[in-house]
């Protein structure tokens, strides 16, 4: 009987735990929760998991740059798949304390609004319009924000956080849907050196990153070049800072296509004879979102 696997990933009641239970919802795995994402990734690094979950896009704040270099300088774990989850935030609070008589909640009560600071960021629209004079503070997820207005009743406080982290810790939902745009998805990576064998992906993908050659006018014209003959896709392109030089960036690359075509060898082995640097992330599976 093989081993039950494991998977590292955000505290309950976030995006992460719903999108995990997504993916996850015809399989059977325990869910390791993690207050930090730098503990979501050292926990699969030091094998106590099997994978990571790592929310790594999103549709109103685009890349979450700590988790790319998190993936890129401080852990070596192929990434296995990806797929893409509505990302959906709630204004969550105490209704007893924050509504008025008409039992609608009354936004001069709010004095503070907790998140995370990529959640916040999907709902400033929202924050600006209804509630301009309240405190904002930044969390290490939703769930810690959600978690933190539930300890400390009175203060007029209110979370921005999902449904299922208000039912879990026992608040209120005061408004739902509060997110900026209503076609807000968040990409997830799933990473770690077990191999991820879920089947019927419509797409394949791959994520390299490149390092050009010192020196060497018109490299990234000829990098673009070798994918551009060949009709190969780049669905992302994204330059990084190396952190080993002022000015010295890398090339973060993801093409849909995958390593086991005859095409993407060929570019990349082209790429590299100019003296670029080509490091494989990994060749995986990309779902998209079907609906609950």
């Amino acid at each position: 009987m093989s081993q039950r696997k494991s998977v590292a990933l955000l505290p309950q009641g976030t995006v992460s735990d719903e999108a995990v239970r997504y993916m996850f919802r015809n399989e059977d795995v325990d869910f390791v929760y993690c207050k930090m994402i730098a503990d979501v990734f050292q926990s699969t690094a030091r094998g106590l998991t099997d994978w990571s979950v790592i929310p790594i896009e999103n549709t109103i704040d685009g890349s979450v740059s700590l988790h790319i270099d998190w993936l890129v300088h401080e852990v070596d774990l192929p990434i296995r798949a990806e797929w893409v989850f509505p990302s959906i935030q709630n204004l969550i609070g105490s209704a007893s304390e924050l509504s008025a008589d008409d039992g609608q909640w009354d936004p001069s009560k709010i004095t503070k609004i907790m998140s995370h600071p990529v959640a916040m960021a999907q709902c400033l629209q929202f924050i600006r319009a209804r509630i301009p004079h309240a405190e904002l503070e930044t969390l290490s997820s939703t769930t810690e924000a959600v978690r933190t207005v539930k300890n400390n009743p009175g203060q007029g406080w209110a979370a921005l956080g999902t449904q299922s982290a208000a039912a879990f810790l026992e608040l209120d939902v005061l408004e739902t849907g509060v997110t900026d745009h209503d076609n807000n998805f968040t990409r997830f990576l799933l990473v770690g050196n077990t191999p991820y064998e879920l089947q019927g992906a419509p797409l394949q993908k791959t994520s390299i990153l490149i390092t050009l050659p010192e020196d060497y006018p018109g490299a990234l014209h000829q990098v673009l070049s070798a994918f551009s003959w060949r009709r190969i896709n780049l669905s992302k392109i994204e330059s990084r800072p190396t952190k080993k030089k002022l000015g010295n960036y890398y090339f973060y690359i993801d093409i849909e296509l995958s390593m086991d075509t005859v095409l993407l060898p060929a570019a990349i082995a082209e790429i590299e004879a100019i003296g670029c640097q080509v490091r494989l992330l990994g060749s995986y599976p990309s779902f998209p979102f079907l609906g609950k």
